[in-house]
């Protein structure tokens, strides 16, 4: 299957200080201030955050496709800008302060003054979150609703495997995700767009459809008619009918493109199968707020049999990427490690150092020797 994928990445100086240059970093490979630009092989964006970047692949692929064009373009970043600054992934920068970022302040202006006067936008919430989305195709419409409510089921256990955000602003914190608390949170004065992260189960496209359009009444009800767009539905798995695909939104972004690609395998081979999976509101909820506090330890052994079901499903490729999801549940998510590491030296640039060098030569983080000096 083609899927799409889409990375979110911190700017940082060499002592891992975020910088708000975005823009400046865009007009550097590409001449000119543009919120999307093809460099390298594939798409550089800008984030509404401007000491992030978001680089997306060239089209839609195989696993392997996404992280060699993927990991090219990174390479062709770092070169086009001498090495000069460092990149990160993670669900949030672990240091940042809301004083030492702001927003994008170029084109599409309108989306964020509205989303600012609404939910103001100065939070973790908006200006420290970053995901990992992985764009699903649906295919034909009947296969919507249960591609959908079989993503839906598997969030928690998603989220799980793939928390990368235990600290912020340089605290360790009792959540492992703390991203999805702060975007759980961003636009509690209008509960509908988010609805907690957790989607309703659907009967029907129909269904869903009248759920945005609710969402649409509120909006408009309050002079917000620009954020009238389907990409408004913030949950953690929303459809794109304009791209005929379903987008999980739930996933924190990991330390590197290979990392984030067996998070796709895992999901994508657990699609495949015939699981029987808890559907029910309130177990869902329960254990999506475990799986944010504590990762996978919460949810060992439900992670273990969807281990096997995932790699009996899986295609050779899917296969390939699988064994570090079995190191994630046998040792922790990321965040899992970095809270270990973390409580036993004291220290935050150290690990971010490894993070860096992680993504910077695509090896997934592993509690090992700093190989970074």
């Amino acid at each position: 299957m083609k899927i799409g994928t889409e990375h979110e990445y911190s700017i940082n100086d060499r002592d891992f200080n975020p910088l708000p240059i975005s823009d400046k970093i865009i007009e550097r490979i590409s001449g000119a201030i543009e919120h999307e630009v093809s460099f390298g092989g594939i798409m550089v964006s800008k984030e509404l955050q401007k000491h992030a970047i978001e680089l997306i692949p060239a089209r839609p692929g195989s696993l392997s496709f996404l992280e060699n064009n993927l990991f090219n373009g990174l390479k062709s970043l770092y070169r086009a800008l001498n090495n000069k600054y460092k990149f990160l992934g993670l669900g949030m920068h672990p240091m940042l302060t809301l004083d030492q970022t702001t927003y994008w302040d170029h084109d599409e202006q309108e989306y964020f003054n509205a989303y600012d006067r609404l939910f103001n936008i100065k939070q973790h919430g908006w200006l420290n979150i970053q995901a990992l989305q992985i764009n699903i195709p649906y295919g034909d419409r009947e296969n919507l609703v249960p591609m959908f409510n079989r993503i839906r089921s598997l969030l928690p256990y998603l989220v799980a495997v793939s928390a990368s955000s235990p600290i912020v602003e340089g605290k360790l914190t009792s959540y492992m995700d703390n991203r999805l608390i702060y975007y759980r949170e961003n636009q509690c004065k209008m509960p509908s767009i988010c609805h907690g992260i957790l989607p309703e189960r659907l009967e029907s496209v129909d269904e869903y459809i009248r759920i945005n359009r609710g969402i649409y009444s509120e909006l408009k009800a309050c002079g917000a008619e620009v954020l009238c767009q389907e990409w408004v539905n913030s949950r953690g798995v929303i459809v794109r009918f304009t791209r005929k695909c379903l987008e999980v939104k739930a996933i924190d972004e990991q330390e590197c493109l290979h990392s984030d690609m067996a998070v796709s395998a895992f999901l994508l081979a657990l699609l495949r199968s015939d699981l029987e999976l808890d559907e029910e509101d309130g177990s869902l909820r329960s254990l999506l707020e475990e799986a944010m506090r504590h990762g996978v330890e919460c949810l060992k052994p439900e992670l273990e049999n969807l281990y096997k079901v995932a790699y009996k499903n899986s295609t050779d490729e899917e296969k390939s990427y699988l064994p570090l999801i079995e190191k994630r549940i046998e040792h922790g998510s990321l965040a899992e490690l970095m809270k270990r590491q973390f409580k036993e030296t004291g220290q935050i640039k150290p690990i971010l150092a490894e993070m860096e060098w992680a993504l910077k030569e695509n090896r997934p983080f592993s509690i090992e020797p700093s190989r970074c000096g």
